[in-house]
């Protein structure tokens, strides 16, 4: 089958930067109905956490901490670089998904360790299951206040934001690809989110 000739899909993605000068990040794709427990929380967490390992080569290591704490330390050292409280499960009509807390970490602020949410959806629709990734109000230390300067902006954008949007964006393709065994070509498209500056 030529290139052209092949099925596609796509990964939407919006980044933004809000006027308290926190994160919000999200990124979608939609699957096929019917895989069943392969879209529950636990497993949507299990593949994140795998792909985060296998991603970055081991370089960042998702460790469960005694209570149930999860950290992405750096290699096999106990410098976390940004830490969650314990998973939490929610549901709603529809969707069923995992939040998992800011808690800590090397690359949050201090003043707004215990601020922001990591959250991974599945959403039921007319045409299948929306898995949502979402990051937000999130303060990277990388930003230094709520009036970060224009370099400080720049920096982020160019180091944490990318990898994080890459790094979410091959999760997707990649638990596309597995789930499904489909070789589609995956087209990344921007949405809309709250009213922010683009990062």
């Amino acid at each position: 089958m030529s290139h052209n000739s092949r099925p596609q899909t796509k990964i939407g993605y919006r980044q933004v930067l809000l006027r308290d000068a926190s994160v919000y990040s999200i990124q979608w794709m939609r699957f096929p109905a019917g895989l069943g427990d392969e879209l529950s929380p636990t497993a949507l967490l299990g593949h994140y956490l795998h792909h985060i390992r296998r991603f970055t080569l081991s370089l960042i290591r998702p460790h469960r901490a005694p209570g149930g704490e999860l950290q992405f330390r750096l290699l096999g050292t106990r410098v976390s670089l940004i830490s969650f409280s314990a998973p939490q499960q929610v549901a709603a009509e529809q969707s069923a998904g995992i939040r998992l807390s800011i808690c800590g970490g090397v690359l949050v602020q201090r003043a707004n360790c215990h601020r922001g949410e990591f959250a991974i959806i599945a959403r039921a629709t007319g045409r299948g299951v929306r898995v949502i990734v979402q990051l937000s109000d999130y303060c990277p230390l990388l930003l230094g206040s709520e009036q970060p300067s224009g370099l400080r902006k720049l920096l982020y954008r160019l180091t944490q934001a990318y990898i994080h949007r890459v790094v979410t964006i091959r999760f997707l393709a990649r638990l596309y690809k597995e789930l499904t065994g489909s070789d589609a070509t995956v087209r990344v498209v921007r949405g809309s989110v709250p009213e922010g500056e683009d990062i």
